[in-house]
């Protein structure tokens, strides 16, 4: 590892010990991209299919909607 460039380095400032230490646990606590290919988008056939929660709201007359045509 000697003649590697650091994955980390501090331009400008004198970092403490404790602000270093919580730099490198916000890095390595940030969420990392998901590997691998992206899925395939859903046919509109399948999603015909699932349920539209959009239409279906809590509230008052919720139950009475639900089963009325739209």
């Amino acid at each position: 590892m000697s003649g590697e460039e650091p994955l980390l380095r501090i331009v400008r400032g004198v970092p403490t010990a404790e602000e270093l230490a919580a730099l490198v646990g916000a890095i390595v606590a940030r969420p990392r991209p998901a590997a691998g290919p992206a899925p395939a988008p859903t046919s509109a056939w399948a999603r015909s299919g699932r349920p539209n929660n959009a239409q279906h709201r809590p509230g008052p007359g919720a139950w009475r909607a639900a089963g009325l045509p739209r």
